[in-house]
């Protein structure tokens, strides 16, 4: 089995074993985690979500 360099499999026989895999069980495991990927987020991004996403009681008036 060869690998390129960002680790999936260049053997056609190992993709179609995956595939089969991924058929029957789905996406178990991501080929790459969160900590592979760079940030998408700023910092302010999550002060955003928590105030677009903020239920209407909690509103101190």
């Amino acid at each position: 089995m060869t690998a390129n360099d960002r680790g999936r499999t260049t053997d056609p026989a190992e993709r179609e074993r995956r595939r089969r895999l991924a058929e029957i069980f789905g996406d178990v495991l991501p080929e790459t985690t969160s900590d592979d990927r760079p940030d998408r987020t700023t910092a302010g991004d999550d002060e955003r979500w928590y105030r677009e996403n903020r239920p209407p009681h909690h509103d101190a008036r």
